[in-house]
């Protein structure tokens, strides 16, 4: 599976220079390629993410994380979720899960990773809590 240059790009810009909250990414199975599908502006939620990923289809998406430690310091990390809900088709799973540690492998920076097949399981207390 490629990786379209405009991947590595938005990412790029997402840890580098804040750009963006969040980059949902999709396969394209059309041309073998791995695309971005929606950026989400720095003052985007964590909810408006969550909400733009498709209800029965996969997904790969990062999200820089902000929060608070108990010292009282900012920091931030970069996730990468792994969506793939139950009710996708089974190829679209298989393909999603056989692409994605060469996807995350041109990510340089990822933090903490998450697989979610529901959206109670990339919550917002969890993500909270893998952070710290």
């Amino acid at each position: 599976m490629a990786v379209h240059d405009d991947c590595k790009l938005k990412f790029l810009e997402l840890k580098a220079k804040r750009n963006f909250r969040f980059i949902i990414f999709k396969i394209d199975e059309r041309i073998q390629q791995v695309i971005v599908e929606k950026l989400g502006q720095p003052d985007e939620s964590y909810n408006d993410f969550t909400s733009s990923f498709p209800a029965d289809e996969c997904r790969y998406a990062v999200f820089d994380f902000d929060f608070i430690t108990d010292e009282n310091c900012q920091k931030s990390k970069i996730f990468f979720i792994s969506w793939a809900p139950d009710s996708s088709k089974v190829r679209s799973k298989m393909l999603y899960a056989s692409s994605k540690d060469r996807f995350k492998r041109e990510l340089d920076g990822i933090q903490v990773e998450l697989q979610a097949t529901d959206p109670s399981e990339m919550s917002f207390d969890i993500v909270k809590s893998r952070a710290i």
